[in-house]
């Protein structure tokens, strides 16, 4: 199992952005997207030095998002043990986005090797993303 560890406050993947230049459209990624998905490649890169994933995948990703300042010791204690946990937005599958787009090529050839997938989102006063993933042995009758 490879595990990945991308230490900063976790960013999901933004809606794309259209330019339109005559009667062509092309699209690119937010700004903030894009600056995430370099950071998360650069963890990838110096976290891995495996051969490129080519098989069924299965992926665990752990959100762990910051606390906010402003509410009261006992709601913040409560988020920090788990009791209560992020229902807000960025929905989890945002930030699914953003860190396997940004790991395609670099642990794996293609994210739509991703067959199973577990997600969370948590509080932490250490922001940041563990993914780990799993090749699948499939056996062959």
């Amino acid at each position: 199992m490879i595990k990945l560890t991308i230490p900063s406050e976790p960013i999901a993947q933004g809606r794309p952005r259209f330019v339109s230049r005559g009667k062509f459209v092309s699209t690119y990624d937010p700004p903030k997207s894009k600056a995430y998905k370099e950071l998360v490649a650069q963890y990838a890169r110096e976290q891995y030095h495996g051969k490129l994933l080519e098989g069924q995948l299965y992926i665990v990703l752990n959100v762990f998002r910051s606390v906010q300042k402003s509410i009261s010791k006992a709601e913040r204690a409560r988020r920090l043990s788990g009791v209560h946990r992020p229902t807000v937005k960025p929905d989890i599958d945002n930030y699914f986005k953003a860190v396997t787009d940004a790991c395609t090529g670099i642990i794996w050839r293609d994210d739509a090797l991703i067959t199973d997938v577990k997600m969370g989102k948590f509080y932490s006063e250490e922001p940041r993303v563990e993914i780990y993933v799993e090749e699948l042995c499939i056996l062959k009758i």
